[in-house]
């Protein structure tokens, strides 16, 4: 059932890109410079290419942009995380040098409290 929703879905959102696209195939040219600062500096890049191909590439700058931002972020967290893992790590390793040191500290309190009458 799931995957008919997700198939589903899938077709919808490429219904909707491709209305988008058939929609806005008209060429766009997309400079570099302004024109004042292109005669100055004397770099005139220019590139036409239809609109919607423009607005995909914007798109995909943005999510990756946005993609290194988080990660950049979200730094502190990992690093905090990796800590915290290590930390547990010394700590079970810890925990399994006292268990084969002292096996009889592990019994359980009930029964401690049994033998002990």
């Amino acid at each position: 059932m799931m995957a008919y929703l997700r198939y589903g879905f899938a077709t919808l959102v490429a219904l909707v890109f491709v209305t988008i696209a058939l929609a806005n195939r008209s060429m766009v040219t997309v400079q570099l410079l302004p024109d004042a600062l292109a005669s100055l500096t004397g770099i005139d890049m220019s590139l036409s290419l239809p609109l919607f191909v423009l607005l995909g590439i914007a798109i995909a700058v943005g999510l990756l942009l946005g993609f290194v931002w988080e990660w950049f972020r979200e730094h502190a967290i990992r690093a905090e995380a990796a800590r915290l893992r290590r930390e547990q790590e010394s700590m079970r390793a810890e925990l399994k040098r006292a268990e084969k040191a002292a096996p009889q500290t592990r019994k359980d309190d009930v029964l401690a409290l049994v033998e002990a009458k």
